[in-house]
């Protein structure tokens, strides 16, 4: 798994997945994958560029994405996957997408190591699990109880949407593209 702990400002190594490998080791390098590439859509910028809106009136940023993939990781995993009474990290009852929402007091340096912990609380709790391991937690919206195969395609699925909402946002920012 790639060490994205130390230095934020720097583009973390990403790794393409095996192309000839089994189901479990596909979804975990494919989810690696998609985190180290939101990590790299951040890397080198300041503060107030993570910030930048996609395209106003949207508030959509790439801290805001940081701040969301942390609750995400945090929702799927602790809540669902575990069962863990753990409580939002951003979201209030006055604003639901405080992830989202971010402000001039909200830095990079606390969003990227909130995001890393909840992923490295992932990777545990998911570690010694078969796929077809039922969660503690149920489905927060129908009440399903949910195995970590559907945890994981849907956490891939919730990073490459993202990570195109990425993609435009850095090409905005400043003109990078493609990596």
């Amino acid at each position: 798994m790639p060490d994205m702990t130390t230095d934020h400002t720097a583009a973390p190594e990403r790794v393409y997945p095996a192309t000839t490998t089994g189901e479990r080791q596909a979804l975990d390098q494919w989810l690696e994958f998609h985190r180290s590439t939101l990590a790299i859509k951040c890397a080198g910028l300041t503060d107030e560029q993570l910030r930048t809106p996609a395209v106003p009136p949207s508030e959509l940023n790439l801290l805001g994405l940081v701040r969301h993939m942390a609750e995400v990781e945090r929702g799927w995993f602790r809540k669902v996957l575990a069962g863990e009474e753990a409580p939002w990290l951003y979201a209030t009852d006055e604003d639901d997408d405080r992830d989202i929402h971010t402000t001039d007091e909200d830095t990079y340096e606390e969003a990227y190591a909130t995001w890393q912990a909840e992923i490295a609380h992932a990777r545990a709790l998911a570690a010694d699990r078969s796929l077809d391991d039922l969660g503690a937690g149920a489905h927060h919206r129908t009440g399903d109880l949910i195995n970590l195969r559907w945890i994981y395609v849907h956490m891939i699925e919730e990073y490459a949407r993202h990570n195109g909402h990425a993609d435009l946002i850095r090409e905005r920012i400043d003109g990078s593209v493609g990596f």
